[in-house]
């Protein structure tokens, strides 16, 4: 009698709990928006970012004001996207911590902190970002900084359960938002750059248990391979890239086709960057920056399609992808879309990974177009840097790089934050493996900051600009393009009433006519935006909301305004009528002129030093810094200060990387002759 009590009592809590999945599932599946809640990254499982809302439109938009503001009291980079429901605002902050907002009260309702060691600052390329939460059937999900998954109670910020999704000797990060399919909670992480296998992995929603891992590289071929398709991969790569981790790291896009049950996920670039290091005699190197589909039920790959075969630029397919509907040649087509940083832009059959159109959308001189009958870049000569140096256009940064895309199915137009870039790549001919610093192994010789005998190649039409664009994916020509003076803007939203938001890196929140591409409204937030814009209804008011906070891989380096103030919630509503932040002085400040007596034979090894170790984070006398200060401005050098720092971790608190257990004090000298070197220099020559 017992046991059949139990079982029944088992049976009835298996059911409730399906029952709860379901409706769970059927709030995603549903969500567009039209309810005033925002209940996914990009709103929806299309990843669209178009909302329904339309209170806020063209006539009414000289009436926006803010609302309401709330310091967060963090400075670096926020890049998260908010979720919003019930009048509840869900997000997160550097360092991984999270933060619930009541937006009646506009009061933090809790926040929690998953205490990242700061050691593990240095493992990122791009500072200490994460971009987002996922709610699912009252909990909360985020991936950490350290590469940890963790749910909470969304009510309370309570721990469920948290999982280590990486082998923290290795440097993997998640900065990435985690997404909810079926109920399971994917992640990737990222690492690319120093070194790592990329993967993502399903966890169940409710318990945290590990249901299926998808490995986007092939291991050593010496063991047993996954699956078929790592199989298959190996196929396209030579050498020993497994020592190098090979990279392809999934560390943002995602989406989700609810009645195909496909999901798409972007993969990102090769470790080493550089394919002849990497894979010496060539290859595809799969599934390096390609779009893949797969079951999510079971991880089981589906079809691929691969963006930038043989990837040797930083090109990562890890951008945006919005999925809707397109009529082409009077033919309905159901599509996923994408403009990757390679600077092509590409329409997909995402049934079945057909490749329908792909053109450029920024300027691109490494491949003459995209072969509509092998899918394949027509590339140009040297723009694998093998014979010649070479000015690549669009660079790493991407002609798109994460910054959220929106797609308006009323206008026809896909919104890009694009950018045009360029750079030079060269083989670095000193090139070690290297998990600790870039190990890019190509782009230029972070040993020295040069390329090495070589011709080079340069190209006079190549720039470095921001745009913001309504690009038309069916003629796949632009609409309109605004010119931009920073390559760094935020994300977009697009609305009902044929609004764009963006958000800028010189701080201001503004908002396009779409159809026109004319700036009809700005606010000035007085510090640099990354994060998209999002609007909703609370009590039936249509509001909309932007997060500040300035970072990012970019912005350790550079800024665009006066000060990078702390991370502020800013949210603006028809009639609003609180006041802007104030305009903040410019700070003004001199070289450092520490007197001493240069040692030449030290420079070498201090330059060596520096870009091996602080090149990543700092400049010297060049942009003023952003997040990172320009140690050419830096009152630590020439002082114990900057030895404190360096070698005994005084700032690690800060996320400033402790290199006692690799530099000693003769190399914490020899960056201080470097840079008191550089310094002077440019001194001179302004004299």
């Amino acid at each position: 009698m017992r046991t059949n009590i139990l079982f029944l009592f088992f049976a009835f809590s298996v059911l409730i709990i399906s029952n709860c999945s379901k409706s769970a599932d059927n709030e995603l599946i549903y969500a567009d928006g039209s309810d005033g809640n925002w209940l996914l990254h990009g709103l929806n499982y299309s990843e669209n970012r178009y909302s329904p809302l339309a209170q806020i439109n063209e006539e009414n938009i000289d009436q926006l004001g803010l609302d309401w503001q709330l310091d967060l009291g963090m400075k670096r980079g926020i890049e998260a996207t908010p979720i919003i429901k019930d009048g509840v605002m869900y997000f997160t902050g550097p360092w991984s911590v999270v933060f619930a907002v009541d937006l009646r009260s506009h009061e933090i309702i809790w926040k929690y902190d998953p205490e990242v060691p700061k050691s593990f600052g240095e493992k990122g390329c791009c500072d200490v970002v994460n971009r987002g939460v996922a709610l699912y059937n009252g909990q909360l999900y985020f991936g950490t900084f350290d590469g940890r998954l963790i749910a909470l109670e969304a009510e309370s910020g309570k721990l469920l359960w948290e999982v280590l999704t990486v082998d923290q000797s290795k440097p993997y990060t998640i900065t990435g938002a985690p997404r909810v399919v079926n109920g399971k909670v994917l992640i990737g992480n990222g690492g690319a750059e120093l070194g790592v296998r990329g993967y993502f992995t399903a966890y169940d929603a409710y318990t945290g248990d590990e249901i299926w891992r998808f490995y986007t590289v092939p291991g050593n071929p010496d063991e047993p391979f996954e699956n078929e398709a790592m199989e298959k991969a190996a196929e396209t790569w030579t050498g020993t890239w497994w020592e190098y981790g090979g990279g392809g790291t999934v560390w943002d896009a995602m989406a989700y086709d609810p009645e195909l049950n496909l999901l798409y996920v972007g993969t990102g670039n090769g470790s080493p960057w550089n394919w002849k290091k990497r894979s010496p005699e060539g290859g595809d190197n799969l599934y390096l920056s390609s779009i893949l589909a797969l079951d999510p039920d079971t991880g089981e790959l589906k079809w691929y399609y691969q963006t930038t075969p043989g990837d040797a630029w930083d090109f990562t397919a890890t951008q945006h992808m919005i999925l809707t509907e397109l009529e082409i040649d009077d033919e309905p087509r159901k599509v996923i879309m994408q403009a990757p940083k390679n600077g092509f832009f590409y329409v997909l059959d995402r049934e079945t990974g057909e490749l329908i159109s792909a053109e450029k959308f920024v300027y691109v001189n490494w491949a003459d177009s995209i072969d509509l009958e092998t899918g394949r870049p027509v590339e140009r000569p040297h723009v694998r840097y093998v014979e010649a140096n070479f000015q690549m256009a669009p660079d790493y940064n991407g002609g798109h790089n994460w910054q959220p895309m929106a797609y308006n199915p009323d206008l026809g137009y896909v919104f890009i934050p694009a950018r045009e870039t360029t750079s030079m790549y060269g083989q670095d001919s000193l090139w070690k493996f290297n998990k600790v610093g870039f190990g890019t192994g190509n782009g230029w010789n972070l040993a020295t900051g040069t390329l090495y005998g070589k011709p080079t190649i340069t190209d006079d039409k190549a720039t470095i600009q921001g745009k913001l664009m309504a690009w038309d994916p069916v003629k796949q020509e632009a609409a309109w393009v605004v010119e931009q003076n920073n390559i760094w803007n935020g994300g977009l939203l697009t609305t009902a009433s044929g609004l764009v938001f963006q958000g800028t890196a010189d701080g201001k929140i503004t908002a396009y006519r779409g159809s026109t591409g004319d700036l009809i409204w700005e606010a000035d937030l007085q510090t640099g935006i990354l994060s998209s814009p999002v609007t909703y209804l609370v009590d039936g008011v249509q509001y909309l909301t932007v997060i500040t906070g300035w970072g990012g891989g970019y912005g350790m380096k550079n800024k665009h305004t006066n000060a990078v103030l702390p991370g502020t919630v800013y949210t603006f509503r028809i009639g609003g009528s609180a006041d802007l932040p104030k305009v903040q002085p410019k700070y003004e400040r001199a070289l450092i002129s520490p007197k001493w007596d240069l040692d030449l034979s030290k420079v070498s090894h201090g330059e060596t030093t520096y870009w091996k170790y602080c090149g990543t984070c700092h400049v010297v006398a060049e942009t003023g810094g952003g997040v990172a200060p320009d140690l050419g401005y830096s009152p630590m050098v020439g002082t114990p200060a900057f030895t404190s720092v360096v070698l005994d971790g005084a700032l690690l608190i800060n996320g400033m990387p402790n290199f006692g257990d690799r530099l000693n004090k003769d190399d914490a000298e020899a960056i201080q002759h470097y840079i008191i070197n550089k310094v002077r220099t440019i001194q001179t020559a302004g004299k």
